[in-house]
């Protein structure tokens, strides 16, 4: 991976793992269902390719770390997945009229909430994992159109640290969600690891 080597990638996969399993959990109670998650594939993308998984729409989910790290990593769902997450959190069984039209403002509200649950909780497994103290702002959500996304004026890193997950919620949904972490941060986050050992 030209200057982000293996084993990089190997403790950022790790640490995704655990994170995302700890958040997992989170959205596993909030939304009455069972999540799985498969073992991260990491890799090392450009700014014009992080959304080349997408053909057409998606939501963006950005996270700002306020303490123990700092700079902001970013979660991608699928514009589907997005709705049955919404239909979940209005407490019907995922397959209601939340999952069907446009995205609305209520729809990324409601993924602003549960992705909060699910960020506050990877935070914590990263603070217990690192024994430093890692504190994150509420995410925010956007809905993008992949072809009408100015990457300048949103995203100002070059190179990113992707990484995918397969996850599953119940029979409503498996897909892919994916992480991405500028390349400073991971390298930072590469760094924290290191000095706990």
């Amino acid at each position: 991976m030209d200057y982000f080597s293996q084993e990089e990638a190997d403790v950022i996969g790790e640490i995704s793992n655990i994170s995302i399993g700890s958040s997992a959990t989170a959205m596993n109670v909030m939304l009455g269902q069972r999540i799985s998650i498969t073992t991260p594939k990491v890799s090392l993308v450009g700014k014009d390719d992080i959304l080349s998984d997408y053909e057409d729409t998606c939501v963006i989910v950005k996270v700002q770390y306020t303490q123990g790290l700092f700079g902001s990593n970013m979660l991608v769902l699928k514009e589907d997945d997005a709705k049955i997450i919404t239909d979940l959190m209005m407490g019907n069984d995922g397959t209601g009229c939340y999952t069907t039209g446009e995205i609305t403002p209520l729809h990324l509200s409601a993924v602003a909430e549960a992705m909060n649950q699910m960020t506050a909780s990877s935070a914590t497994a990263m603070s217990k994992m690192f024994d430093n103290k890692i504190d994150i702002s509420p995410p925010t959500v956007q809905y993008v159109v992949i072809n009408e996304y100015n990457y300048s004026d949103d995203i100002i890193e070059d190179t990113f640290v992707k990484i995918n997950f397969k996850m599953k919620i119940g029979n409503l949904i498996d897909s892919t969600i994916i992480q991405l972490y500028p390349f400073d941060l991971a390298h930072s986050i590469y760094k924290l690891f290191q000095r706990r050992k």
